[in-house]
């Protein structure tokens, strides 16, 4: 497949509510559409975990994490400005929808966001992912490209076969040119300017 041909078939994947394996800035991910609860459950159901456990999401920018967030704490706005690695934010204050609704693409899926509202979010430094994400026009889930509880994949050779079956596309490896290999640093931040570190 050409590259045209591939991030159009990853984009129409993602619009019609399909899960996609994709190299991210960090390690290769599963992805979808993180406004449509159908396909995150999709998601959970090829990692067998857990939908108690919380998801981490992708945005293109800022301007898109605004609409998927009551208020932005301005030490996040800091935090994303001055960051030139791999950084995931857990903001509090998710608008997402509700388990009962078929969810729309202005709610985040109600089960990729944590039990206190608050959600993982991160400006990937891939050209390729911050493509996809603002051709589709809202977040896409990123959580690694494992069995719940297994190590994580740091390459595309390392993903489980069962992994690459379960989804309905996967992106070539020759796409992979950004990765590193590496998890992203988690950072938890409070309305008052609270940080936590969760992940070096």
């Amino acid at each position: 497949m050409k590259a045209e041909e591939i991030f159009s078939t990853a984009l129409e994947t993602l619009r019609k509510g399909g899960t996609i394996l994709y190299p991210t800035d960090t390690v290769w991910g599963l992805g979808c559409d993180a406004t449509n609860p159908e396909a995150v459950a999709k998601i959970f159901q090829i990692k067998r975990r857990s939908e108690a456990k919380s998801l981490v999401l992708l945005a293109s920018d800022l301007d898109m994490v605004a609409k998927y967030i009551k208020e932005i704490p301005s030490i996040a706005i800091d935090l994303v400005e001055v960051n030139d690695a791999p950084m995931t934010i857990i903001y509090p204050g998710a608008i997402s929808s509700t388990p009962l609704s078929s969810g729309d693409r202005w709610h985040l899926a109600w089960n990729a966001v944590a039990d206190d509202g608050s959600v993982g979010i991160r400006i990937p430094l891939s050209e390729w992912c911050k493509q996809l994400i603002f051709k589709l026009g809202r977040p896409i889930v990123s959580t690694s490209a494992n069995i719940s509880g297994e190590p994580t994949p740091k390459r595309f050779t390392e993903i489980p076969a069962e992994i690459k079956e379960a989804v309905d596309f996967v992106v070539p490896p020759s796409v992979d040119k950004e990765s590193t290999g590496k998890a992203s640093q988690i950072i938890k931040v409070g309305l008052t300017g609270e940080i936590e570190i969760i992940r070096k």
